[in-house]
């Protein structure tokens, strides 16, 4: 297999930012304690300012139709309505706001995490134990708000910032070659927008399905069950040296990159370790690149909602190779980080919600046009 650069591209070095107003949050937790404790750790941090607390999932409702917010902190486990139960409504009523589970059921490889991240949740956090708020869980959450805030703000999504235009971008032409392997890649936001796209797939597309997705090597088999029921389709975390199928998915194992290789006359996985472009494990642009060199112009790649720029370097290699790649669009996208770079290039053949993506993917495999 023939491995994209090694080496990440040069980035600018860090400039001052303009003045951003404050990354405003809600608190949504039945205990007095853990609302108590947050409100106080986070109001003490310049850049944040807690607007609103809940202590159960109609209250958070409520206080979401006449508030504006950036994130919202969300528990489980809640008299009435849990946490899970009311993660959609959240996010139909936030108007863009970003749901945070920080809950004790969120352990690391926890099904209830994987639960979340696939219904919407930006990302999950574990809730310490009374006395355990500081330290190292208070820098973690800190990290993610920032991280989390800062990037909804530069891709237009987050509401308490200034409504960002929708960038335009210039639309390559699709190529019409048969369908001869998807490729789908995916981080922050990414396990909701794979769930809406698959389901929206035809039961055949006659190709395999890859996913790389940004998680721990612990939730990946959480995740496999998650992909797996909302595509209908078996779907596996890849191991080295299994063959590709039409119909039959595989994800990216947590700890590498999944590589294809011909052997014969079968394509099989082929793991490796070696440090990405994007820097991140697994990585997408690995799996676009090694798509582009087994299968060629018979290869389609589509990126997914994701902070960063993880994606870029192997959808050029893919449009190269005559190829082609698809994108989420801005709307519909949790951070608009991952796909905006691949449409700001003019590479990418549609800009579209992942249930749109889905019916192009239809068209390239029964061989019609796109319309």
């Amino acid at each position: 297999m023939t491995s994209p650069p090694a080496i990440a591209p040069a980035l600018p070095a860090d400039q001052a930012l303009p003045a951003q107003p404050p990354i405003r949050l809600m608190i949504v937790d039945d205990s007095p304690i853990a609302r108590a404790v947050l409100s106080r750790m986070l109001s003490n941090q310049k850049d944040m300012e807690v607007v609103a607390l809940a202590s159960n999932a109609d209250e958070a409702l409520d206080a979401l139709q006449g508030t504006r917010l950036d994130i919202v902190l969300l528990d489980v486990e809640m008299p009435g309505t849990s946490g899970l139960e009311a993660l959609p409504e959240i996010l139909r009523r936030g108007s863009g706001a970003r749901v945070i589970i920080v809950s004790s059921l969120a352990e690391d490889g926890a099904e209830v995490a994987v639960r979340a991240l696939a219904l919407g949740a930006a990302d999950t956090l574990p809730k310490p134990g009374a006395g355990a708020f500081g330290g190292r869980f208070a820098e973690v959450l800190c990290e993610r708000l920032r991280r989390i805030g800062r990037a909804c703000r530069q891709s237009g999504a987050a509401p308490a910032a200034q409504p960002a235009e929708l960038v335009p971008v210039k639309i390559r032409p699709a190529s019409d070659y048969r369908l001869g392997c998807l490729a789908l890649g995916a981080s922050t936001g990414g396990l909701h927008a794979l769930s809406e796209f698959l389901r929206a797939l035809p039961t055949r597309i006659s190709a395999p399905i890859l996913i790389t997705q940004h998680l721990p090597p612990v939730f990946m088999p959480f995740f496999a069950r998650q992909i797996e029921a909302a595509s209908g389709r078996l779907a596996r975390v890849a191991e080295d040296g299994v063959a590709l199928a039409p119909e039959q998915i595989l994800i990216a194992p947590g700890d590498a990159h999944l590589g294809l290789a011909r052997v014969g006359g079968e394509v099989r996985v082929q793991l490796t370790h070696a440090p990405a472009s994007s820097g991140c494990m697994p990585s997408v642009d690995t799996m676009l690149w090694s798509v582009s060199e087994v299968y060629g112009r018979n290869g389609v790649g589509i990126v997914f909602s994701g902070m960063g720029r993880d994606g870029l370097v192997g959808s050029a290699r893919i449009v190269d190779r005559g190829g082609t790649i698809l994108v989420q669009n801005q709307q519909s996208s949790a951070v608009w980080g991952m796909p905006r770079a691949v449409a700001e290039a003019g590479i990418a053949s549609a800009v579209l919600a992942p249930a749109e993506l889905a019916v192009r993917i239809a068209a390239r495999a029964e061989g019609r046009a796109w319309k």
